[in-house]
């Protein structure tokens, strides 16, 4: 459980500071003979900065409750 309270806690992290990423994917247009025209498309995901706080919030209580000494208080 702390592993994966971790590798949440990291991608949480990631989420906050980078809130997307673009990609580009090819599409063939004309196929003619030997001519072959592509169009690149131009991709963008994107997420709110706050999806990523609430994914380090989740793995922050996984890696507290996944502890295998009780908290002493």
């Amino acid at each position: 459980m702390k592993a994966a309270g971790i590798i949440i806690l990291v991608i949480g992290l990631l989420m906050t500071i980078y809130t997307g990423f673009t990609y580009v994917t090819q599409d063939k247009v004309l196929d003619v003979g030997g001519l072959v025209l592509t169009k690149d498309d131009h991709h963008t995901i994107s997420w709110q900065p706050y999806v990523g706080l609430g994914a380090m919030v989740i793995g922050g209580v996984i890696l507290v409750l996944g502890r295998k000494k009780p908290l002493a208080i």
